[in-house]
């Protein structure tokens, strides 16, 4: 991967952690500290995913290859037809006036592989918001925590909910835990392996076929509940 990575020896690693773990839930909008924390408390995790790509045919096919979401390479999302995940992406970040490229760089891992497989997992996090149909705000962000601690067991994911709810009042609070939580776990446990999937492959592809082909259970409307 490119850029610099930081080895840190154990103390280290836990003095990182512990301080972005505080930083975060003083300020959860700093996706540095976020970043920080998925990357030295994740380190397990991550070799799990790798051994799960490892031996999934398109988990390997990414594995060499290493794609980038980054703007130079998903560009052409923006021209497909409006039906296509593709587009569908390209309306979710250009709505919101999000770019792929600003993403913080992985620092912490010890690895080249293991630095790609943070990258990607934190690259294809949007397309995840796409798929499950989930808003960009605090709740929003808290449920698709929990989706990716159902897909790859990160600590930072519960660490991120945590904090999340934390800042919650009331409404949020009853909303999240009795309608976003329990949707949450079973949708990120009935898909597919989620980081196995090579997306940019698939930009072409009508967004409820790929849906169904992923076993993607849609985020239902807590307004819809009777």
């Amino acid at each position: 991967m490119e850029g610099a990575h930081i080895h840190l020896k154990g103390w280290q690693r836990a003095a990182v952690a512990i301080g972005s773990a505080l930083g975060a839930l003083m300020d959860p909008r700093r996706a540095d500290l976020i970043a920080a924390l998925g990357e030295t408390t994740g380190m397990p995790a991550f070799q799990r995913v790798l051994t799960r790509m490892k031996n999934n045919p398109e988990g390997r096919e990414i594995l060499t290859e290493r794609p980038r979401v980054i703007s130079s390479k998903v560009s052409h999302a923006w021209d497909l037809p409006e039906n296509t995940f593709g587009a569908a992406y390209a309306r979710f970040m250009g709505s919101r006036n999000f770019s792929p490229d600003d993403r913080p760089p992985v620092r912490f891992m010890n690895t080249d592989e293991l630095a790609y497989i943070a990258t990607r997992a934190r690259e294809v996090h949007d397309f995840w918001h796409v798929l499950f149909g989930l808003p960009t705000n605090l709740i929003g962000e808290s449920a698709l925590k929990v989706v990716e601690f159902e897909q790859m067991l990160l600590p930072m994911c519960m660490l991120s909910v945590i904090g999340g709810t934390a800042r919650f009042n009331e409404k949020q609070r009853s909303l999240f835990f009795g309608h976003y939580l329990p949707w949450a776990s079973r949708a990120g446990l009935k898909c597919t392996d989620l980081i196995c999937v090579y997306y940019e492959k698939h930009f072409h592809e009508n967004l409820e076929d790929v849906r169904r082909k992923w076993g993607i259970e849609f985020c239902p409307d807590p307004r819809a509940k009777s």
